[in-house]
């Protein structure tokens, strides 16, 4: 615990503050009338939404990015986007470490818990090892798609570039397509442009793998053999959430397309929903089946310790593994000759039904709110607590009541569930008395 003004606080009370303060921030610099290009200054309301979606990285917004606010605007909503990607706790430290300043132990926990890293010994080293690997991920992404963008944009494609590359690297899913390509476009006019889907793409899963398993990367290379456990459920999840959705939305989605166009927005499709936001095609416009698989990607989200939102891909995949288990009649579950530990699928668990029942609680309102069909409501707030940012459209009329619910979903699933678990409860249950076990039926 440390003393805050006078407030004991946890390190995970801490690390949400921290983003609050971020989002407070944020929401007074956009409210000024230099952050819109009419002047005029943006609303209460607008501003924070937008604040909350760039901090928290998700991409729903209520105001076209290119079209309504300045070049001044765009540049905070990039800043944000970058420090609420990386983590505002792993941007402090750095900052303290360039100006010379010690990292103490309190300092070193809280980086822990905000890494999601297994041990708190060498957790500096990693946040400088996260802040190299992001800059230099982010700056060959802009060169790759700096062409495509210049022809397109003219002058404005190198800060459309880097603007693009940083968005899809934390998986915020903003864009500033609109002035060219018309509001909310996203990237519909470069939907068989190779040149822009696959960086695209490389850059959303180099973000949303994780920061344990760059580390894992960097130092056993091509021995996988030698990676954590951890490491190889995420590089298994991701193909398997890669591949099996590509094919399905080849052939069940985008048929009538071209053969160039079809496999682009197949592939972009699977990756996107985990958890970017980007676009190449009207999601409204898709079948009910394409939008509950979306929908489905969006809630696993990416994998802990990264810049993607979402339940993680390993609790999906833990859970999965537990239920082979219980279907198989085995006592553990497992997975690459290691054993699952029994607190890990408890926490899956937990989890799920957080998620679950968070994205219906939004949806109820929202739809008694709007008067809107509950399947369209579901779906934005799935993206809102999956930190996606796909949207069938509806985001942008909503009212405040709607706005405040998103908001909230936001920013649970940026600073995640287990660690709004944590803060609420500061101290670990450790009654050594038990009850008498009895037994249940179940299924």
């Amino acid at each position: 615990m440390k003393t805050v003004f006078g407030i004991k606080l946890s390190t995970f009370q801490i690390i949400i503050a921290g983003f609050l303060g971020l989002i407070l921030l944020g929401t007074v610099i956009l409210m000024q009338p230099f952050s819109v290009k009419s002047g005029q200054g943006a609303s209460f309301s607008d501003a924070l939404f937008t604040a909350v979606s760039a901090v928290c990285v998700t991409g729903l917004v209520v105001r076209d990015t290119a079209t309504y606010w300045s070049g001044f605007g765009q540049a905070v909503i990039l800043i944000l986007i970058q420090i609420g990607g990386l983590g505002i706790v792993s941007v402090a430290a750095i900052i303290a470490t360039i100006s010379g300043k010690k990292i103490g132990l309190l300092e070193r926990s809280i980086l822990q818990d905000s890494l999601s890293a297994h041990q708190i010994g060498g957790v500096v080293k990693m946040t400088g090892f996260i802040f190299k690997v992001a800059f230099i991920v982010e700056f060959l992404g802009a060169l790759l798609v700096l062409p495509g963008f210049c022809k397109a944009f003219g002058k404005k494609g190198i800060f459309v570039s880097l603007f693009h590359s940083i968005s899809a690297f934390c998986n915020a899913g903003f864009d500033i397509m609109g002035d060219k390509t018309g509001a909310f476009s996203s990237l519909t006019a470069f939907a068989s442009d190779y040149s822009i889907i696959i960086p695209t793409c490389l850059l959303i899963i180099a973000g949303g793998i994780g920061f344990l398993t760059w580390e894992d990367m960097a130092t056993h290379r091509f021995h996988l053999k030698r990676y954590r456990l951890q490491s190889k459920i995420i590089f298994a999840s991701c193909i398997v959430l890669i591949l099996i959705p590509s094919v399905f939305l080849f052939f069940a989605e985008f048929g009538g397309m071209p053969l160039k166009e079809r496999i682009c927005l197949s592939i972009f499709h699977a990756v996107t929903p985990r958890t970017a936001g980007f676009n190449t095609a009207d999601i409204a416009s898709m079948k009910g089946t394409g939008q509950i698989l979306t929908g489905i990607l969006m809630l696993i989200g990416g994998s802990p310790g990264s810049t993607a939102g979402g339940m993680k891909t390993t609790t999906a995949a833990i859970l999965c593994i537990s239920t082979a288990s219980v279907i198989k009649r085995k006592k553990h579950s497992q997975l690459f000759g290691r054993r699952i530990e029994a607190d890990a699928i408890r926490t899956a668990a937990a989890l799920l039904m957080m998620y679950l029942c968070l994205c219906f609680a939004g949806a109820f309102i929202i739809s008694l709110a709007e008067g809107l069909p509950v399947g369209s409501c579901l779906f934005e707030c799935a993206s809102a607590i999956g930190t996606v940012g796909l949207t069938l459209g509806i985001t942008p009329s909503l009212g405040p009541v709607s706005r405040a619910v998103l908001e909230v979903l936001m920013f649970f699933g940026r600073v995640g569930g287990l660690t709004l678990m944590y803060a609420a409860v500061t101290s670990r249950e450790t009654d050594p008395s038990q009850y008498p076990v009895e037994k249940i039926s179940l299924g």
